[in-house]
């Protein structure tokens, strides 16, 4: 009998406070995903201005290595530094060290002794944008 006499002495809370309690939780919600988005899609805008792909195979010269690099992203992209195995090499690029957007293609040469028959990573780093990189077996003698 007790708990009988318990439940109906509770009260709850008005429907009129829980309906705007409910609407205050909804609009937070609302506020933080928005944020979350937006903050998601301003780093992806930055980084699709310059968007850098390998265009051919490399070409093993003794004593350099060519890469091909295409430019297919809306910015302008200038090439900064080149590494090969993580080290930075000197290098110089034709026509310039700018690859110009939607298409555009350079060839970097990078002075660097290379051994027959071996695996290299590279690295091109624009100095703004996503660095470009992939693994390339050079020839055999």
């Amino acid at each position: 009998m007790k708990t009988k006499t318990l439940l109906k002495s509770r009260r709850g809370i008005s429907p009129i406070l829980a309906t705007l309690l409910l609407i205050v939780i909804a609009v937070a919600a609302i506020v933080v995903t928005y944020a979350w988005i937006m903050i998601y899609m301003g780093s992806a805008g930055r980084q699709a201005g310059v968007i850098l792909k390998k265009d051919a195979d490399c070409l093993w010269k003794p004593g350099n290595i060519t890469i091909y690099v295409r430019n297919v992203g809306t910015s302008d992209a200038e090439i900064d530094k080149v590494y090969i195995n993580n080290e930075p090499q000197a290098f110089t690029c034709m026509p310039s060290n700018i690859v110009v957007k939607d298409g555009g293609s350079i060839a970097i040469i990078v002075s660097y002794q290379w051994s027959p028959d071996t695996t290299y990573h590279f690295r091109i780093s624009p100095k703004v944008g996503e660095a470009l990189t992939f693994d390339e077996k050079s020839p055999s003698s």
